[in-house]
């Protein structure tokens, strides 16, 4: 044959994989995936766990272990007995101790007052929330004692609250006698708890206000067409709405309560009079710090943290179950 009339031969495997080049580009376009490895199957399953790894040893490490370590101490003696087992000893004398019962008294207390500190910073949402007269103010005003120390909260109420200070004054004015906001065992713990939920209630506000973001505005406008009264909107739209914000509010700010009080509790009134403002925390730094008996303060601890956990659990239970009957 000559050479002219030669013709490259087109061989099968060629166009094979010239076609399959082809092919690939209309097979991803019609939305079909591409078939994925076995081993590309397992990083992606994997991945979740791989990205909370650090964040779960952090809270094993940093949390669980110390209180493991906390409740294995609180079985232990203090003094001669430091290290020895003293089983259920340390327990007995918390019981015992008139100063730990009036602190338990006093978490019962907070309890009961929990409500109030998480209706205000609520209700002040729902003021900014609707455009209610005053609004304005309450958005420029309600960060500010969230910034404030501890130490100075107390110092300035400690002014304002004192037997001769301007409440008493202002009183007087109208012809009321003097009171011992600070002195009397009856009131003190009231006037300490008032100070903490105006001095905290910034941040629920802000959690609040998030939780309003959420809120589907189609449902407040059927209201007010249906011509519901801002008390009818507050609990049959607002309330139901916001049922996982509050949650969340109630628990935190159950948790501030029992563990963030401790600065206003030493500013202002040092656990007195008679120990009427002693709290959980309180207890604890005082057997740890000035009584030297970090066995007792460690079942301390565990108590305190059990009654958060409690506390913590029935109040979601509670609210889920209100919730449901909504």
């Amino acid at each position: 044959m000559p050479i002219g009339d030669t013709q490259p031969s087109v061989r099968p495997a060629s166009a094979g994989r010239a076609g399959g080049a082809a092919v690939a580009p209309a097979a991803h376009r019609s939305g079909t995936r591409p078939r994925r490895t076995r081993g590309g199957l397992g990083a992606e399953r994997y991945a979740p766990y791989i990205l909370v790894l650090p964040a779960v040893l952090i809270i094993v490490l940093l949390r669980l272990y110390p209180l493991l370590l906390g409740v294995n101490f609180s079985f232990t003696g203090d003094g001669a007995q430091n290290g020895t087992s003293v089983g259920f000893g340390n327990y007995r004398e918390l019981f015992g101790d008139p100063l730990f019962r009036t602190a338990l008294s006093n978490v019962g207390l907070l309890v009961l007052l929990l409500p109030v500190a998480v209706a205000i910073p609520g209700l002040l949402a729902t003021f900014i929330y609707l455009r209610v007269p005053g609004h304005r103010f309450y958005r420029s005003v309600y960060f500010f004692p969230a910034v404030l120390s501890p130490v100075i909260v107390g110092a300035i109420f400690n002014l304002l609250l004192a037997f001769d200070g301007p409440l008493n004054a202002v009183l007087g004015s109208f012809g009321v006698g003097p009171v011992d906001w600070l002195g009397d065992p009856d009131i003190a713990m009231f006037m300490v708890v008032g100070v903490h939920i105006w001095a905290t209630f910034g941040m629920a506000l802000v959690v609040f206000l998030a939780g309003f973001a959420t809120l589907d505005a189609a449902l407040l406008d059927a209201a007010r067409v249906d011509g519901a009264s801002l008390r009818q909107v507050v609990w049959h739209v607002i309330i139901p709405s916001l049922a996982r914000t509050i949650q969340f509010v109630f628990v935190t700010t159950m948790i501030g309560m029992l563990t963030s009080m401790f600065g206003l509790l030493f500013v202002m009134t040092s656990g007195g009079p008679e120990g009427s403002t002693y709290l959980p925390e309180y207890y604890i730094w005082i057997q740890q710090g000035q009584m030297n008996r970090p066995a007792l303060a460690s079942a301390a601890s565990t108590i305190l943290f059990m009654i958060m956990l409690v506390v913590g659990l029935l109040q979601i239970k509670l609210l889920e179950r209100s919730g449901k009957e909504d």
